[in-house]
């Protein structure tokens, strides 16, 4: 492998499950104690090389958002850990890293900030990102007003064309129309040329064999298999099929 870009060393990721409690105990944080543990990822390692290209499956509630938005820094494991070798990360998921009550512009310039880049390289780019967006007039909207489609749009547009050295991408291809996913995959081709470290969540096994050199295997939060991407995905078709 090539410089190590990222390395995950024996993770383990909880969350308590407080469905059986009410509203009002959850948000006065009573009774936490006695509130079932759950662990979405259980003592997972692997390392990806620098321009890496790593797809990640998995059946739904396997652990796979859980520990993207680990990787992202969103929240800390409760066990292992989590290197980025000083790489800027950025994540790319529906729902998450925008405030509804800021227009898309506001939201641009602060993800951007958050991403770690300068105000003024956030400037400098906010008209390619708006353009790639195909808001239009909505860009000078509330997010909050925005279909899914929309959002996702804007998501991919921030991620993709600020520079960051890993990116992160949860099922955000697999969304909006037919035009946006056509261009979405030239855009992620030409990442991929620029030596961008990358990792991919997806259900779609066509995106995975066209843009992954190796796929990782997670099922009920646990390690399956790392390899080749054509052989892993065969023996995840092989597992779901028989369930």
């Amino acid at each position: 492998m090539s410089e190590i870009a990222l390395e995950v060393s024996h993770v383990s990721i909880d969350y308590k499950n407080l469905m059986h409690m009410s509203l009002h105990q959850s948000l006065l944080n009573r009774n936490l104690k006695k509130a079932e543990t759950i662990r979405a990822v259980n003592d997972v390692s692997f390392s990806v090389g620098k321009g890496e290209i790593l797809g990640i499956v998995g059946r739904n509630g396997s652990g796979k958002t859980t520990l993207l938005r680990s990787i992202a820094g969103i929240f800390r494991p409760d066990e292992g850990l989590i290197d980025t070798k000083g790489n800027r990360v950025s994540l790319m998921a529906i729902g998450i890293g925008f405030n509804g009550n800021n227009t898309g512009r506001e939201n641009i310039l602060k993800s951007g900030m958050l991403l770690g880049c300068k105000l003024d390289y956030v400037q400098a780019h906010m008209n390619e990102i708006i353009a790639f967006s195909e808001l239009g007039e909505f860009i000078d909207r509330p997010v909050r007003t925005y279909s899914s489609g929309m959002y996702s749009k804007l998501s991919f547009a921030v991620t993709a064309i600020l520079d960051t050295d890993i990116m992160l991408v949860d099922e955000v291809l697999s969304v909006g129309d037919e035009h946006f996913r056509k261009k979405s995959y030239q855009k992620m081709k030409e990442l991929m040329m620029s030596n961008r470290t990358v990792l991919i969540v997806s259900h779609a096994a066509e995106t995975l064999k066209k843009f992954c050199d190796r796929v990782f295997w997670i099922d009920n939060g646990k390690f399956m298999e790392l390899g080749d991407t054509n052989e892993v995905l065969g023996h995840y078709d092989t597992f779901m099929s028989m369930l």
